[in-house]
């Protein structure tokens, strides 16, 4: 299945969100900055990617977290999966946060969280008295591993 995905480089040094292999499920989307970053540990930055996109109605766009660089220098985003709504046509920013016990160094061009490309539902909301029955209830946070 594909979709097309409109993209609009914002500043000639944008990188454009590629696949790096035939089955990767997710495009990587790079640091659009003119110098390097440095992210001290538990500090939360945008960064810009220099691209803007058309997502088709009924699709989203999920930024999530790069694993290489979460478990290496605790990279993170601080809302992963950030969503791009179809109808936002503003610059992607990555949302990081540093978990890691040093600063982390964010070059021009580094590759810095992942975009998924993913077909959303639109749920038609009912007031209702009360909720049907299930086996778990109203048990939460934890309740159905037990």
């Amino acid at each position: 299945m594909s979709v097309t995905i409109k993209v609009k480089r914002l500043r000639k040094t944008a990188k454009i969100p590629a696949y790096q292999s035939e089955h990767a499920a997710g495009m990587d989307l790079s640091a659009d900055i003119s110098a390097t970053w440095e992210i001290a540990p538990l500090e939360r930055r945008a960064i810009p990617t220099g691209i803007a996109l058309e997502i088709p109605s009924g699709y989203e766009g999920q930024v999530r977290p790069r694993s290489g660089r979460a478990l290496s220098e605790g990279l993170t985003l601080i809302n992963p999966p950030g969503t791009i709504d179809p109808d936002y046509r503003g610059e992607v920013k990555v949302l990081i946060v540093n978990l890691g016990a040093r600063a982390i160094e964010i070059h021009p061009g580094d590759r810095v969280a992942q975009l998924i490309i993913a077909p959303t539902l639109r749920a038609d909301i009912q007031e209702v008295g009360e909720l049907g029955e299930s086996q778990r209830g109203t048990g939460g946070f934890g309740h159905s591993g037990r």
